[in-house]
């Protein structure tokens, strides 16, 4: 065999793998190789066709990347007419249309085969013995435009057909379409460029489709459904449109997987309440269902009207997308104090409801729209997400439109706005009193790994903000037993249990307070180094930016949002309430004065067993914030185990190593830098 017959099979056999795998992977969703392997593949089948130029064929995975720009589009009329379906919007509009079915064909029952129907952009494949040779637009529905440089970039459409029994000519009508995730990303990315973004998913696929340079095509993520024939010599041996799909099936084109023959209007009607249901948690858009006539002799029978088909029907959801005016533009504070300008619209009727409010997510995005008060504007809903502003119709802006002004105090509590650089949110810095955030402020206090007030849970806490029992943290410590008692689902002793827990979370660690807090970027690791760093919370009140920045691991970005909480008066004075209710802790020696040098600092403990007035939490924090560290297990290099009741296997390998053992006095002994109370190793 020859250097150029062993380049020919190794080429075919390099093309027929690699359209399986992308066959597998852009279709089925069920990759066999990893991206490596397959790009190996990819660049030894390029090498090839570099070097045997003929080897260059149209069913080349290589021929996917895009060609040269061209000046425009030639014409390319379809053999057979692409036709628009006819729309139904209502029930009625479907038993109409099975009843005309049914008596002109003179038969009780009809079945129909029921599919998705695309927002996405029509395309007609032309294949001629299995391979694509031309792809075109719908057009007018006689002709349209040639595309099929664009339509090779898709990965998800076959160059060649898999079946050997391929018909010699087959035309096939589909949808072009982006799914939702890739669009997503698409904008990011074009976000990241400070680039213009694309309004919906269909636009974009559309605007990719018939880009002159294929090149710009093969960037997009373009997917492909096929729903239909046009021209099919060879295919007469089918009698039903599901044969038909099951057939394409076979020929590796990509076919939809929610589509279901269903009997008579009765069915046709639960199969689109059933997608209505699930349309918002599909992967792409869809703007409604289609009925087919299952039967292709029955099709044939039926016709077509005017320039439709007289056997499918398209019935549409309620429009996701109106034109209405913005009346003004509201700012609405959030659960965490985020501020969210918020577009008071004209009524209007869309996806299925009656909108008058939509979000513009934030200050960025009102500048990039460019929206304004007076505005008309396009607005979308899709599902149960909330409605949003998507574009301006710039030609209707009247005079008298007036830019949006982010506030600078919080609508609700006057508090100061303020806005972390580098971020796109704007906040309301009154946290502690700002009754919008209340009962997220609440809940967060009363977590576990904050003050730990077991008991006060979201139905709880809903009840007593509502029932304005609670104004701020401080109020917690107001709670009676027959506040708490008159609640709902609430009695005596239930209450009783509440309000002793908040009255044990009265004592607590200066680590413990200042995450409870709940100020913005300071969690669990940046409290405790607070708590170590000041040793106190005046000290920590008395901090600015420059001292807040000399802790260790706190950076700008933090420092200032503490700053900012703390330049609150507001929520001083919450904490101030808290500790005249009788909140508490055992503050330290700062390490900025210490540079927590102790007996402690570096030295590592383990605890075991329960210790009669510290928690394990408690415990952990105290001898973190003195410079020590807490392990979980007992070796040579351990310093110290700390013994509470009931201790375990920790306790028998601390005294087999020799450790130095502690109870609870001897540790906060030795937190106090004082000869600590050693208990004495069993012998």
């Amino acid at each position: 065999m020859t250097a150029d017959e062993r380049a020919v099979r190794r080429a075919a056999a390099l093309r027929d793998e690699l359209n399986l795998h992308n066959h597998r992977y852009y279709v089925l969703d069920q990759p066999t190789i990893p991206d490596a392997e397959y790009d190996t593949l990819f660049r030894e089948l390029q090498a090839l066709e570099t070097q045997f130029q003929p080897l260059i064929t149209p069913d080349s995975p290589t021929q996917r990347v895009g060609a040269t720009p061209v000046a425009g589009f030639a014409s390319a009329r379809h053999r057979v007419p692409m036709l628009s379906l006819n729309n139904a919007f209502d029930d009625e509009d479907i038993v109409a249309f099975d009843k005309r079915v049914r008596e002109t064909l003179d038969v009780a029952q009809v079945d129909y085969f029921c599919e998705l129907k695309f927002d996405g952009l029509a395309v007609n494949l032309t294949y001629e013995n299995g391979v694509l040779v031309r792809g075109a637009t719908r057009g007018d529905g006689s002709a349209g435009e040639d595309v099929t440089t664009n339509l090779r970039t898709i990965k998800s459409i076959p160059l060649k057909l898999s079946s050997a029994a391929a018909p010699k000519l087959l035309e096939v009508r589909g949808e072009v379409i982006m799914f939702k995730q890739d669009f997503a990303d698409m904008n990011q990315r074009q976000r990241d460029a400070n680039e213009k973004e694309f309004v919906n998913p269909r636009n974009a696929a559309a605007g990719a489709l018939r880009q002159l340079d294929s090149r710009m095509t093969a960037l997009r993520p373009l997917r492909f459904f096929a729903y239909g024939m046009g021209e099919g010599a060879d295919m007469k041996v089918l009698t039903t449109h599901q044969e038909l799909l099951q057939q394409f099936v076979k020929f590796s084109l990509p076919v939809n997987g929610f589509g279901r023959l269903c009997h008579a209007a009765v069915g046709v009607l639960d199969f689109y309440r059933d997608i209505a249901i699930k349309r918002a948690t599909l992967p792409y858009e869809i703007d409604g269902v289609v009925y087919k006539v299952n039967r292709l002799d029955f099709q044939s029978q039926l016709g077509f009207v005017s320039r439709a088909p007289r056997f499918a029907i398209a019935h549409k959801f309620p429009a996701e997308e109106a034109l209405t005016e913005v009346l003004s533009i509201d700012v609405q504070v959030g659960r965490t104090g985020a501020l969210t300008p918020v577009a008071r619209l004209k009524p209007v009727f869309v996806g299925g409801v009656t909108v008058t409010n939509a979000t513009l997510h934030n200050e960025d995005e009102v500048r990039r729209k460019d929206v304004r008060i007076g505005d008309t504007v396009f607005v979308r809903r899709a599902g149960d997400v909330i409605p949003e502003v998507v574009a301006v119709v710039l030609d209707r802006r009247p005079q008298s439109a007036t830019e949006f002004v982010m506030p600078t105090s919080c609508p609700v509590c006057s508090s100061h706005v303020v806005r972390a650089e580098g971020e796109v949110v704007s906040r309301c810095s009154g946290g502690l009193i700002c009754s919008a955030q209340r009962k997220q402020a609440i809940l967060h206090f009363a977590s576990r790994r904050a003050l730990d007030i077991e008991g006060l849970g979201d139905k709880l806490v809903d009840q007593l903000v509502d029932a304005d029992l609670i104004q701020s943290l401080a109020g917690i410590y107001d709670l009676s037993i027959n506040q708490v008692a008159d609640l709902e689902r609430m009695g005596e002793k239930s209450a009783a249990n509440l309000i002793d827990a908040i009255n044990k979370s009265k004592h607590t660690t200066l680590q413990r307070f200042i995450y409870a807090l709940g100020i913005r970027n300071v969690g669990e690791s940046t409290a405790r180094d607070l708590a170590r760093y000041f040793g106190g919370l005046e000290a920590l009140l008395d901090a600015d930016l420059q001292a807040l920045q000399a802790v260790p691991d706190v950076g700008p970005i933090v420092a200032q949002s503490i700053v900012d909480f703390l330049a609150e008066p507001h929520n001083r004075q919450v904490m101030d309430a808290m500790r005249s209710h009788g909140v508490m802790w055992q503050e330290t020696q700062p390490a900025v004065a210490t540079s927590v040098s102790g007996t402690i600092s570096g030295k590592t403990f383990v605890l075991t067993g329960t210790l009669p007035g510290l928690s394990r939490d408690d415990a952990k924090a105290l001898i973190e914030t003195a410079g020590g560290k807490i392990i979980g297990s007992v070796s040579k290099k351990t310093d110290y185990v700390v013994v509470g009741e009931d201790a375990g296997s920790k306790l028998a390998k601390a005294n087999e190593l020799g450790i130095t053992l502690l109870d609870e006095t001897g540790l906060i002994a030795l937190l106090n830098e004082k000869e600590g109370a050693k208990l004495e190793k069993d012998t």
